[in-house]
């Protein structure tokens, strides 16, 4: 699976948790904790696989820093929201909103990614198919370790 294939999977199936999440009964405490450390959970593996691989290899060739800033700073702030949703209970105030602002965060973020960054990435001559292959592997890793 090349590189952009296996984000876009990842982006469709936390778009998917998502909407599982928003259709939970407001008292589904267990169920939204399952869900919302799930998609945290997820998130995090993806982020992580982005920066360490995708974003160093697409930086330069798609000339626009301006871009890939804005997408570790969006990354900042998910992790950053991450970080309190797997600190709460599902009962506490604010948890269903930090849940709702993270997905409207990552639907802005999928929108850029898929919308200006990917389109650039494939008029490069990065070589998709490896870096896939490479990016599937570290989330193997990470995965494994409980990332």
């Amino acid at each position: 699976m090349n590189a952009i294939s296996l984000l876009m999977k990842d982006h469709k199936n936390v778009k998917a948790l998502f909407a599982q999440y928003e259709g939970l009964s407001d008292r589904s405490f267990a169920t939204k904790k399952k869900l919302a450390d799930q998609i945290c959970h997820e998130l995090t593996v993806h982020t992580q696989v982005e920066e360490e691989i995708f974003y160093p290899a697409v930086r330069r060739p798609i000339h626009d820093g301006d871009l890939m800033d804005e997408a570790v700073v969006e990354h900042a702030s998910a992790k950053e929201l991450i970080a309190q949703i797997l600190a709460m209970d599902p009962s506490e105030d604010l948890y269903d909103a930090k849940v709702t602002v993270l997905s409207e965060q990552i639907e802005h973020h999928v929108k850029e990614e898929e919308g200006d960054m990917f389109p650039k990435v494939r008029k490069t001559g990065v070589d998709l198919d490896a870096l896939g292959e490479q990016m599937a592997a570290r989330k193997e890793q990470l995965a494994a370790s409980g990332t």
